[in-house]
């Protein structure tokens, strides 16, 4: 864990909106990753910018 910084999503929640959104889990599977890791970086990105 570090603090003041985003390391990733809770899946389990990500795949239960895409579920919710109609969205097949095999492709919630697919996209999830690259989704995940550009917005995990463009959050802390924003996070550095805000704090510094």
């Amino acid at each position: 864990m570090l603090p003041g910084a985003v390391v990733g999503w809770d899946m389990s929640a990500a795949l239960a909106l895409g579920d919710a959104l109609g969205i097949s889990p095999l492709v919630m599977a697919e996209l999830l990753p690259v989704i995940e890791a550009v917005m995990v970086t463009k959050l802390n990105e924003q996070m550095d910018h805000t704090n510094g």
